[in-house]
């Protein structure tokens, strides 16, 4: 048996499984995604596939928008700066203190997720949108 390493970018969690990991309702889900901030696979009877990836951008998301008071459009500009300059500004962020002085940021629902280069308690910051 081969110890093969977990691709995080294999979409392998349908929709109520990757909720569940995030403890968000399946509309959340929906709505980053009709926001462009999600951009889960499709199977061909149009069903979404989530990866790890998706699940660490969406715990990014969660944090900025509890924690740190930020809307989406606001995680979108965030994002696509942070793509364009390739410089991690969600890092900085969480480097930051938030408003409220509270957050408690999300724990990664994977032991087997790397998150190397993470900041403490949050997963690497979000890779890029798909196209």
């Amino acid at each position: 048996m081969r110890n093969r390493v977990p691709d995080p970018r294999r979409p392998v969690y349908v929709i109520s499984v990757a909720a569940g990991i995030l403890r968000v309702h399946p509309i959340t889900l929906r709505i980053y995604e009709d926001e462009g901030l999600l951009c889960p696979a499709r199977t061909p009877t149009n069903i979404r596939l989530y990866s790890d990836e998706d699940i660490r951008r969406a715990l990014w998301i969660r944090h900025l928008t509890q924690n740190l008071g930020v809307n989406l459009a606001g995680i979108r500009i965030l994002f696509e700066l942070e793509e364009k300059l390739q410089m991690p500004i969600l890092e900085a962020l969480y480097q930051e203190p938030s408003p409220a002085g509270d957050a408690d940021p999300p724990d990664a629902t994977h032991d087997h997720q790397d998150t190397a280069g993470a900041a403490p308690g949050l997963p690497p910051a979000p890779p890029r949108r798909r196209s």
